[in-house]
């Protein structure tokens, strides 16, 4: 059988060794690549409900639970009552939270800046671009 050229493979491969090549740089600080980001996005956010930091992820609630409990177990965020809607919770980062986010930022930006290195910044700035429009489209399915 020819073999047949698949997007979501092709996705997975590259989104692995990313995966890899950020979960190596930041493993000195203890963090795993999916915390960092979710600390970011949080941080980013401020209290955010659970559902809609689901959505910004393209994750499924129950996936987001199980990312965020070592978070909430080690301290790093609080969840509780979503300010907007009580009966609603929200995540927020605590301030052990911030100060591993801001300990563990020049390990990211040291990874992210290899990746531009060896990738080349602007087709990397285009490919987050690809990826996010990707991202869009599939979303309005």
């Amino acid at each position: 059988m020819k073999e047949r050229q698949c997007n979501a493979a092709a996705l997975r491969a590259a989104s692995r060794r990313t995966s890899q090549f950020y979960e190596e740089a930041l493993a000195p600080s203890g963090l795993r690549g999916t915390q960092f980001s979710l600390l970011s996005r949080i941080d980013a956010a401020g209290a955010v409900p659970l559902n809609e930091l689901a959505d910004r992820l393209a994750m499924d609630r129950s996936t987001l639970g199980h990312n965020l409990r070592p978070l909430q177990r080690d301290g790093l965020i609080a969840l509780g009552s979503d300010p907007r809607d009580r009966r609603a919770r929200a995540v927020t980062l605590t301030r052990k939270g911030k100060a591993k986010l801001v300990a563990t930022f020049p390990l990211w930006a040291k990874a992210h800046a290899r990746f531009e290195t060896a990738f080349g910044a602007r087709r990397a700035a285009r490919l987050r671009k690809l990826l996010a429009q990707v991202e869009a489209a599939l979303a309005d399915r």
